[in-house]
C-alpha cells in the first residue's frame, strides 16, 4: 500500500515546491537553468536562496562574491 506526504494511504501530495515549517522545498528535477540562477545570479541580492534539489537553502555565490567586493 503506498503513503503519501500525508502519511495516509492512498492519499499523495503532488505540490513539488513550497515550504514545509518556513523551510523551501523543491523537489522537481533539477535542470541547468535553475541550478545556475540559485547557485550564481547577480540579479538576486539575497545570500541565501532555496534549494534546487531538496529542502533546505543554498548559497548565491554571486552575492557572495559582490559582498567580498571580488565583483562589482
Amino acid at each position: 500500500m503506498h503513503t503519501g506526504a500525508s502519511g495516509y494511504p492512498g492519499i499523495v501530495s503532488e505540490r513539488r515546491t513550497g515550504t514545509f515549517l518556513g523551510v523551501p522545498y523543491d523537489w522537481r528535477r533539477p535542470t541547468w537553468l535553475r541550478t545556475r540562477q540559485r547557485w550564481w545570479n547577480p540579479d538576486e541580492p539575497r545570500l541565501i536562496v532555496p534549494k534546487v534539489l531538496g529542502w533546505g537553502y543554498d548559497v548565491n555565490l554571486a552575492e557572495v562574491a559582490r559582498r567580498l567586493r571580488l565583483r562589482r
